[in-house]
């Protein structure tokens, strides 16, 4: 309609929106805010009811499209070593049912509010084991306080809200979910590099120090000991970018 008609017009986080139009009031949104909950929903998508003047004016149905690589993404992370695949969605129960029986997600939590996700997800980290990680991945803005509270939060750059992105520690530009995997094992096969140059520098340092103690130790010794180790280091940490293929019992 003409913006001139609408008045009043106010979003519910979680619900739906109120508006004014030509002096009628005007409800689009979840059951909860539209006093439908006895009406019948199809079993797949998600509803959006219409009310005017508190009378049900019709209903927009909504299912989103899963991505082609979504299932391949799950089974990649299992492979990974992921133990516990859990999406939390606002979407009604048959529509989060769908997407994870197609995908294989372990479990879904449907019909959350942006609050109840964080809430969600810390029952989630309560029950984690010993040392685990909370990873979430997600876009909308409805997101950005559950990216924030989450060990590793991770947005989709490309279709990502400005929200979502600003409060995620990982971005993923393709916005493809499969690439999760691989940066989670580059990430892994980086923290290694790191660990094997800075245990190899310092046992070098210290192999060289002993010896100049006891005056075994040359001028070159200590050059190797300074530029050797670091050039080695820095070709070492050129491996960082070739990750190893994934193993079924990493962890």
């Amino acid at each position: 309609p003409d913006p001139a008609r609408v008045s009043g017009y106010e979003v519910i986080p979680g619900k739906g929106v109120r508006a004014s139009v030509d002096g009628r009031a005007v409800l689009a949104g979840n059951a909860a805010l539209t006093g439908m909950e006895n009406a019948a929903s199809p079993a797949a998508g998600t509803v959006v009811f219409l009310t005017v003047d508190g009378a049900y004016a019709g209903r927009i149905v909504i299912a989103d499209e899963i991505k082609p690589d979504a299932a391949q993404a799950v089974q990649k992370l299992k492979e990974a070593g992921v133990r516990r695949t859990v999406m939390l969605t606002g979407d009604c129960r048959g529509a989060a049912d769908r997407v994870a029986r197609e995908t294989g997600l372990d479990a879904a939590c449907a019909e959350l509010l942006p609050a109840q996700k964080v809430e969600k997800l810390e029952e989630l980290s309560r029950e984690a084991p010993a040392g685990g990680k909370i990873v979430f991945v997600g876009d909308g803005i409805n997101d950005a306080p559950v990216l924030a509270r989450a060990d590793v939060g991770v947005a989709m750059g490309g279709i990502g809200s400005d929200a979502a992105i600003e409060a995620a520690d990982v971005v993923l530009m393709t916005d493809e979910p499969s690439k999760l995997a691989d940066a989670i094992r580059i990430a892994r096969r980086t923290h290694s590099v790191v660990m094997q140059n800075v245990v190899f520098a310092l046992g070098v340092k210290f192999a060289v120090l002993a010896l100049a103690a006891f005056g075994a130790a040359t001028m070159w010794e200590a050059v190797f000991a300074d530029v050797g180790v670091a050039l080695i280091a820095v070709l070492n940490s050129l491996r960082a970018g070739k990750p190893a293929p994934a193993r079924r019992n990493e962890r």
